[in-house]
């Protein structure tokens, strides 16, 4: 989905550049250097280095600039970027080097990003969650004394209000964005576990080294590192498909209320065919049914990645890495098309 936001002609319709930024690697680098700027500041911080070459070794972390050939040439040989972002650091840092990822291992740093970059997200995606309750509520006072006929198994069945459709849109948007804050905890989290997840490096400083990460960095702590352990992942992006899924159903009932020979809605913009020139396609409404099919269909491969063998696995691992960000960019996309969508309807009824 990333690819979308600089398509030639897809990225208008598919792309979303805000949430691409969020997701984009520029950032992700940034977040695993956090992440050893972090770690090397606790370990000054516990006494395991001094503080004056802590924070020597962090500000040249803060500064540092990666070489990016290096690491993708790494990468296809090692799975993960970070052996070759820390041997850069630490060649940098010269006799330093003992002060930098010493305790930590790879998923803590990919990890940690992951949360950081789900933080940003996250800020986002109650932001748009805000601006369509907003949209909906100005509609519901638009079209207040409205009428449409209401239809169940898609035949008319009895007249109901506009408002009592808009409710059905409304109300589930409400009851994601508590399951959001509810969420966030759980999935904001830092992961500090070393090699096997035991953080045993660290002897009996890793738990304090960790709670010091964590306030440093604005995540949760929670007791044992999630290298294993993805149920949150898997509950994220649940609530990515179940926040796409409702915008869905707004966008399958808008398509239906604008079929010709109902037109029980009016919208601004609609879509050109290049063989029927009367026709105005619901191409919003039907772009937030498309993002809704996505992200259902995606949720299986998050749940496969579910299975973790022993420690830690890169094959569920990886398969992660591939599905989540795509899951992310989509739902903001709907948000942003509901949010348009919202706004050029012109006439209920």
């Amino acid at each position: 989905m990333t690819g979308f936001t600089h398509h030639p002609w897809l990225k208008g319709l598919l792309g979303d550049s805000e949430a691409a930024a969020i997701w984009g690697p520029e950032q992700q680098m940034q977040h695993m250097l956090a992440f050893e700027a972090a770690f090397t500041c606790a370990l000054g911080d516990a006494g395991r280095i001094s503080m004056d070459q802590a924070t020597k070794v962090v500000a040249l972390i803060t500064g540092f600039q990666p070489e990016l050939d290096a690491i993708n040439t790494a990468t296809m040989r090692d799975g993960v970027p970070v052996p070759e972002l820390v041997a850069q650091l630490k060649r940098a840092a010269g006799p330093d080097a003992g002060a930098i990822h010493t305790g930590a291992t790879s998923q803590d740093v990919i990890d940690t990003a992951l949360a950081l970059t789900i933080k940003a997200f996250n800020a986002l995606l109650a932001d748009r969650m805000t601006t369509l309750a907003t949209d909906f509520e100005t509609l519901s006072h638009q079209f207040r004394d409205r009428t449409i006929m209401g239809r169940t198994r898609m035949q008319a069945a009895l007249p109901i209000a506009f408002s009592d459709r808009l409710a059905i849109w409304s109300q589930p948007l409400v009851r994601h964005g508590a399951r959001l804050e509810r969420l966030r905890p759980e999935i904001e989290v830092l992961s500090l576990g070393g090699a096997v997840g035991d953080r045993a490096a660290l002897g009996d400083q890793g738990d304090a080294i960790a709670a010091a990460m964590a306030t440093d960095l604005g995540l949760s702590n929670p007791a044992k590192a999630p290298h294993a352990m993805r149920d949150h992942i898997a509950d994220y992006a649940n609530l990515l498909s179940l926040i796409t899924g409702s915008l869905g159903k707004m966008g399958q009932d808008i398509c239906l209320m604008a079929q010709q020979g109902i037109e029980e809605i009016g919208l601004e913009g609609g879509g050109a065919s290049s063989a029927m020139p009367h026709k105005q396609n619901p191409v919003l409404a039907e772009l937030l049914v498309s993002n809704a099919r996505f992200n259902a269909t995606q949720l299986a491969g998050m749940h496969h990645a579910l299975i973790h063998e022993q420690e830690r696995s890169g094959a569920a691992w990886v398969l992660e890495w591939m599905i989540l960000p795509q899951m992310a960019q989509v739902t903001a996309r709907s948000l942003s098309a509901a949010h348009e969508l919202a706004t050029r309807i012109t006439r209920i009824g």
